[in-house]
């Protein structure tokens, strides 16, 4: 009896030669190794072999992933970047300012700000690929947020129409992130409370006439 040659399954197809399955754990290792061997040695003397060694896996899998080590730091900065949160909108200033403050205490809670980030910043003055990853992950998504909280209270009337979304960025988040990451105080709900009534404060004060 003769078959049909086109009435015959289809072979299964076979993935390219030379093809890797990059396996989610080893990925996640080896971001978690980068975080440890930054905050060990910082970036200037960080590598790929450091990074490697600490993840316990060979250098191939590091650059199967990244092409280098400031790849995976790029990677690393977007991955805890606040763009693409909403806009807190609450009803008032105070409790938009209190949102906002809420969620980058979180965002600061995160390994790579706390022992990550204050050395990227050294670096950023001399790696301009590192000052433009650290500028979007740090401050795109927070103006946006800040232009967001701005025009809603003036809307409401809260806040007159020239008022700067980035001096209530700095208002806010200045002394957050000095108390929280620099002096590594404990912040408290009344912490954030008591900053955000400031914050408030400060952006309905008017400017003192001469």
């Amino acid at each position: 009896m003769t078959t049909d040659p086109a009435a015959a399954p289809a072979p299964a197809r076979r993935a390219p030669a030379g093809a890797a399955v990059l396996r989610a754990d080893v990925t996640e290792a080896i971001r978690d190794a980068v975080v440890e061997e930054l905050a060990a040695v910082g970036f200037a003397r960080m590598s790929i072999e450091g990074i490697a060694r600490r993840a316990g896996v060979g250098k191939t899998a590091v650059y199967r992933r990244w092409k280098s080590k400031l790849h995976l730091v790029l990677d690393l900065v977007g991955a805890f970047a606040v763009d693409g949160l909403p806009v807190p909108a609450t009803g008032s200033l105070y409790g938009d300012v209190r949102a906002l403050l809420e969620v980058m205490s979180h965002v600061l809670r995160h390994p790579v700000a706390s022992a990550v980030i204050p050395d990227l910043l050294v670096e950023a003055a001399r790696n301009p690929e590192i000052a433009e990853a650290v500028r979007g992950a740090l401050l795109d998504g927070q103006r946006r947020m800040a232009e967001g909280i701005v025009s809603g209270a003036v809307a409401r009337g809260e806040l007159a129409e020239d008022t700067d979304p980035g001096r209530a960025l700095d208002l806010a988040i200045g002394p957050l992130y000095w108390r929280q990451v620099v002096v590594r105080d404990e912040v408290t709900r009344g912490y954030l409370d008591d900053l955000a009534r400031s914050v408030v404060a400060g952006l309905t004060t008017p400017p003192p006439t001469s």
